[in-house]
C-alpha cells in the first residue's frame, strides 16, 4: 500500500525538501498552499518542472492554518497516513510586529490540525515542527529534550503552545504524535529575510554590482546551524519509529553570525567589514544569545546524524546565490 503524506508549509524550505524526500521514498504527497494572487513559487516550480518527479504523485490543495473547517475537509479528502506540520509564521524578528497573527498560525494552527485528525477519525502519524527558539534564554548548555524552555519571542511562545498541544494530544488521545525540536537549519532555499540567506544573497548582489552594503543586527548571536536537507530525514525517521516521542535535532556545534559572515566573504576574497552596517532595527527586543543542541537521543534511537558541515553549508549557499545572480562560481570562489 502506498503511503500518503500531507505536508503543511509545503512552499517553504523544509516543505520542499521534505516533498522531494518523500517522493523519492515512493510516497503520494499532498501539500496545503494558501490562495494568493500569484501562482509562482520557486521551490514548488523546481519540483514540478523536474523530470525526476514528473510522473510522481504530488498534489496541492488550497487551505490555511487559520481555517479549521478547511483543514477538516482536506483531512477527510486525503486520509493521509502521515501528517507533517511545517506551516507557520516562522520569522522570529517579524513575530514582534505581528504577534497575534504569529500565535494564530504557528500556535493555534497546530491545534486545529490535531483536531482535524480527531474530527475525521484519520489513522495517521503526526509530526510537529518545534523549534530551538523555545529554549530562548537557555537554562543549560547544550540544550537537550529535558532542558527547561524559556521562550523569548512571540514566535517561540507560539511554538511552545504547539509543542505542548502535541504532547497533550499524544497522551490524551493516544496519537502517534512527535515533536522535532529542530535547531537552525539553512540551505539555498532559505527565505531571504533570514540572516544566513540575507548574507549570501547580499554577497552575490554586491559582487554583481546591484548592492553596496548589507544591514545586519547582532553579530555575536550564536546558533547551531545545520543543513535543511539533512533535517527533513529526521522528521521522517520520527514517524517510522514504533512509539512517538520528542527529539532535539542539531549538529552540536555553535557559530556566531560574525563567523558565518567571515566564512561567506572569505570564500570570494572579500572583507565583510567593508560592506556590513549595523542597524538597531535589526536587533530583537529580547535576544537569544546562544543555541547549541545535543542530538544524542536522535542518534541513538533514530540512527540520525547530520551529514553536512558548517563550512560546507556556507559554501553551498554562497555558490547557489552567485549562480542566481548570473555569476560563475568558478570565477569568484576559492577552491571551486
Amino acid at each position: 500500500m502506498t503511503k500518503r503524506a500531507l505536508v503543511t508549509g509545503v512552499t517553504g524550505q523544509d516543505g520542499s525538501y521534505l516533498t522531494e524526500f518523500l517522493l523519492d521514498k515512493g510516497y503520494e504527497v499532498h501539500g496545503i498552499i494558501r490562495r494568493t494572487t500569484s501562482f509562482k513559487n520557486e521551490w514548488l516550480d523546481e519540483i514540478i518542472d523536474n523530470q525526476r518527479y514528473k510522473d510522481k504523485p504530488f498534489f496541492l490543495h488550497y487551505g490555511d492554518m487559520t481555517d479549521a473547517q478547511g483543514l477538516i475537509r482536506v483531512m477527510r479528502k486525503i486520509k493521509p497516513t502521515e501528517v507533517y506540520n511545517l506551516g507557520a509564521q516562522s520569522h522570529v524578528r517579524m513575530s514582534f510586529d505581528i504577534p497575534e497573527y504569529t500565535g494564530d498560525v504557528t500556535g493555534l494552527g497546530n491545534l486545529r490540525l490535531l483536531d482535524a485528525i480527531l474530527e475525521t477519525g484519520t489513522e495517521t502519524r503526526f509530526y510537529q515542527a518545534s523549534s530551538s527558539e523555545m529554549f530562548g534564554k537557555v537554562q543549560e548548555i547544550p540544550q537537550r529534550e529535558t532542558t527547561p524552555f524559556y521562550p523569548r519571542s512571540p514566535y517561540a511562545c507560539a511554538k511552545l503552545f504547539a509543542y505542548w498541544s502535541t504532547v497533550n494530544y499524544r497522551e490524551a488521545y493516544h496519537m502517534h504524535a512527535s515533536n522535532g525540536i529542530l535547531f537552525n537549519h539553512e540551505s539555498p532555499r532559505r527565505g531571504e529575510a533570514f540572516v544566513t540567506r540575507k548574507i549570501t544573497r547580499a554577497l552575490a548582489r554586491i559582487l554583481s554590482g546591484k548592492q553596496k552594503e548589507l544591514s545586519l543586527g547582532n553579530l555575536d548571536a550564536k546558533r547551531d546551524w545545520g543543513f535543511a536537507k539533512d533535517y527533513v530525514e529526521a522528521m521522517w525517521l520520527m514517524l517510522q519509529a514504533p512509539q512517538p516521542d520528542d527529539y532535539v535535532i542539531a549538529t552540536g556545534e555553535t557559530h556566531s553570525v560574525k563567523e558565518f559572515l567571515t566564512q561567506a566573504f572569505e570564500l570570494v576574497g572579500r572583507d565583510w567589514e567593508e560592506y556590513v552596517k549595523i542597524d538597531p532595527n535589526n536587533f530583537r527586543r529580547t535576544e537569544v544569545d546562544i543555541l547549541i543542541g545535543d542530538a544524542t537521543k536522535a542518534r541513538e534511537k533514530l540512527g540520525w546524524k547530520p551529514k553536512c558541515s558548517f563550512k560546507e553549508l556556507v559554501y553551498l549557499m554562497v555558490r547557489e546565490d552567485l549562480k542566481r545572480e548570473g555569476l560563475n562560481p568558478e570565477k569568484y570562489m576559492k577552491g571551486t
